[in-house]
């Protein structure tokens, strides 16, 4: 989709529906709306012109432009998965290597991994080291297993620090970890936080008063709620307390949650009794309202917005596993992988947590009603913020493209700005940019 290019070639745009005869003009990419060439910036946003403003209109009233939270994998699914990697007999550790990731790498159990080689959690590993991964951990010895160290009668206890894993405190207090987890009732999936007391040897807690019946917290503060904050990437309920002098038991006890309770970025917390709060106004939105000039309706703004604060709350791949999605659902599909690369590296450079202000989604950057027209391409409902499915709606797209299109170019320049638009009016000179940038990029991937 584009927008006018010229007084001479005023064109009416079609609006975006989920199935039409004619392929429906696909915006994929903010850049879909770039000005021409000759276009000086605009020194401030300008309103979208009534024909691109009518079919963002329409994607916000005619699909559901928020994917419900509930639809969002909590972990990435399993189907389409590449095929994992074959497990070799040993591995040459190399720098940042960790043996949690190196077993997550070919599949297999970290605690196997740790028995098989006669590591435990706390074991520093180093570059050029190679450790087993097939074979059969050596049996334990036939003995009486030795007690976990019961330390003296008292029990010494740490605080945990931000940053901290029990790992960690374990190897700093010089005790097993599985020690650490006895004392404390803990597992290898507990959820620490800082502040925590955790004990760093047996025995009973330093006779701290028999946890000393929680003081009546003045119940005459109940937690003055006098302003709310919106989370940001990296946030953490103990950062957001601290940065407004605030307790991080209070800022807890007036939003529900607990240690455990997991934020998200756009998520909206009340901060009480705080006196310097950032106004609600001035937090910066996670996904603008303007882009080239041109300032989009709110109602798309919002979507967008709702939409990347729970892609950045979700898993999603790396850039690298995003290659190998696109590359595989590509072959799959019957799609050249070169050329669907060379469109999720245009469109985002595989960055499954982009949005667009148009409220373009994922690493190939597809609008809702788009969304929505993938699906009935492929025969089931894609979600768009799955990095699966997103891949799967741009290589249908591609697909049909090709498949209706005179020849590649057309294609390629269909997916940018719109299939009827280029059969109409022939390519824009941005547009022939965007075709040779792709076709440039393809060489690149082979």
């Amino acid at each position: 989709m584009t927008t006018p290019r010229s007084p001479k070639r005023t064109m009416s745009m079609p609006v975006i529906a989920a199935t039409t005869a004619a392929l429906p003009a696909v915006v994929l990419s903010s850049l879909a709306l770039a000005q021409p060439a000759t276009a000086a910036p605009a020194p401030q946003p300008r309103k979208i012109p009534a024909t691109l403003a009518a079919a963002l209109k329409a994607q916000a009233t005619k699909v559901d432009t928020v994917i419900p939270a509930q639809a969002v994998p909590a972990t990435l699914p399993a189907a389409l998965r590449p095929m994992a990697p074959s497990v070799p007999d040993t591995y040459k550790i190399v720098r940042g290597d960790t043996i949690s990731a190196i077993a997550r790498r070919f599949n297999l159990d970290t605690s196997a991994v740790l028995q098989l080689n006669k590591l435990t959690a706390t074991t520093l590993i180093y570059p050029g080291q190679t450790i087993k991964l097939t074979g059969t951990a050596p049996a334990a010895p036939d003995q009486a297993p030795a007690p976990a160290p019961s330390a003296p009668s008292n029990a010494t206890t740490y605080t945990v620090v931000p940053g901290d894993t029990l790992g960690a405190i374990a190897a700093r207090h010089g005790v097993p970890l599985s020690s650490i987890f006895s004392w404390n009732n803990l597992s290898g999936s507990s959820i620490i936080y800082p502040g925590q007391k955790i004990k760093v040897s047996g025995g009973s807690a330093p006779s701290a008063p028999p946890a000393p019946a929680p003081a009546p917290a003045p119940v005459a503060a109940p937690v003055a709620s006098t302003g709310s904050y919106t989370i940001k990437a990296g946030d953490t309920l103990s950062s957001i307390a601290s940065r407004h002098n605030v307790s991080l038991s209070a800022l807890m006890s007036v939003n529900t949650v607990s240690a455990t309770t997991v934020i998200y970025p756009g998520q909206k917390l009340t901060i009480p009794g705080s006196t310097s709060l950032q106004p609600a106004g001035d937090i910066k939105p996670l996904v603008p309202s303007s882009f080239l000039g041109f300032t989009y309706p709110p109602a798309v703004v919002s979507s967008a917005n709702e939409n990347k604060a729970l892609l950045n709350a979700s898993p999603v791949p790396s850039r690298d596993e995003m290659k190998t999605i696109v590359a595989d659902t590509a072959r799959r599909m019957g799609v050249s992988p070169s050329l669907a690369l060379a469109f999720a590296e245009q469109e985002s450079g595989f960055d499954q947590r982009a949005v667009s202000p148009a409220n373009a989604i994922g690493t190939m950057q597809v609008i809702p009603s788009s969304g929505q027209w993938a699906s009935d391409l492929v025969g089931r409902k894609l979600n768009l913020l799955d990095p699966y499915d997103n891949a799967t709606a741009g290589v249908a797209i591609i697909r049909a493209l090709i498949a209706t299109s005179k020849d590649l170019d057309n294609a390629i320049a269909g997916y940018y700005q719109g299939q009827y638009s280029v059969s109409k009016y022939g390519m824009y000179d941005d547009t022939k940019r965007y075709v040779e940038s792709i076709k440039a990029r393809q060489r690149t991937f082979g």
